[in-house]
């Protein structure tokens, strides 16, 4: 179905066919898989950057409706890899940014609408996980945005995001404890993701990646027709851009035939039990099947883990995006250098 024409207030509406795409979904879901998927099969822009706009930018430096503020993002942007890999003239994107952008959706469009036309394409795909956090107001500043949510199995990313350092905000958290967590962050992210892209159904799509690795023809297919995209299975292949040819997997040892219920064979019974009571609710809720009713048999700490860490992540997530606490927000990840 294609979404609703935009308001004649807004930039002139696009065909669904050149419509820009957000993949998104919990680190370690298969995020790069899907997005090298979209460039493999050609039409798209390739962009190797990263634009964590809405996350790290305008917390760091305020809303881009103040002058101020996008003269000091662009400061900070020109110097990162990020714009480098973006091969756009240094001059065209003051010009664009300083002039004409008046949000985060603003300063996406004028990026990458100019790597599409540099490279002839029509059409873009942004990578970037965390905007699961933030599809309405994605969705308000760039009207003809479509959203393709990734998700995976709960027991797999706990163990994924462990063995790259887990999510344990605190320092004296146990290893386990810190894989219940890390459980919990998952069912959080994909949780906000839904409930942001159900409010445009039209626009929001949900792939599981266990069907992306064993069924892909049938996940190009969905994908084909939510994108109004040719997803030739063949010409993907034949193509292999990035994790397409080389996984992005934190068990490097492994074959590819492994990616799926790896849980089953590296966690312990008892860790196993102890992740689905913690996320068995909603493993089941997207169709993932239990080892057992450990969840219905949640002792008190798993009840207090269950609703702490939702009220902690929520908390964090306001206090980064709606307070002058966002100023401290890490642009590490960005990877800033100093122009030569």
């Amino acid at each position: 179905m294609a979404s609703e024409p935009m308001d004649a207030r807004n930039s002139a509406p696009s065909a669904r066919s050149r419509a820009p795409v957000f993949v998104m979904g919990c680190h370690r879901s298969g995020t790069n898989l899907l997005y090298d998927t979209l460039l493999s099969a050609g039409g798209f822009a390739v962009y190797r950057g990263y634009l964590p706009v809405h996350k790290i930018l305008i917390p760091r430096f305020g809303d881009l409706a103040k002058r101020k503020n996008r003269e000091n993002l662009l400061q900070f942007w020109l110097k990162t890899e990020s714009f480098r890999r973006s091969g756009l003239p240094e001059d065209y994107v003051r010009e664009k940014v300083l002039d004409h952008c008046q949000n985060g959706g603003d300063f996406i469009r004028a990026t990458m609408d100019a790597v599409a036309r540099q490279q002839e394409v029509e059409r873009w795909a942004v990578y970037d996980p965390d905007a699961v956090l933030y599809v309405s107001q994605i969705k308000s500043e760039i009207r003809d945005a479509l959203f393709i949510h990734i998700i995976r199995d709960g027991r797999d990313v706990a163990l994924s995001l462990q063995k790259m350092g887990g999510f344990r905000p605190f320092p004296w958290n146990r290893a386990q404890l810190a894989l219940e967590q890390t459980a919990v962050y998952w069912s959080w992210m994909i949780d906000q993701g839904r409930r942001g892209g159900s409010r445009i159904p039209s626009d929001y799509l949900e792939v599981h990646y266990e069907e992306l690795v064993a069924n892909p023809r049938s996940a190009m297919q969905k994908l084909a027709e939510f994108t109004d995209h040719d997803l030739n299975y063949e010409r993907i292949q034949q193509a292999g851009l990035g994790r397409i040819r080389d996984p992005n997997s934190s068990f490097q040892d492994e074959a590819s035939s492994t990616l799926v219920n790896r849980w089953k064979e590296k966690l312990t019974a008892d860790e196993i039990s102890k992740l689905e009571a913690a996320v068995g609710d909603t493993l089941q809720e997207f169709g993932y099947e239990l080892t057992s009713g450990s969840w219905l048999r949640r002792n008190v700490n798993d009840r207090w883990l269950r609703f702490f860490y939702p009220v902690f992540l929520n908390t964090k997530f306001f206090l980064k995006t709606q307070t002058p606490l966002g100023r401290f927000s890490n642009l590490e990840p960005l990877r800033a250098t100093m122009v030569e």
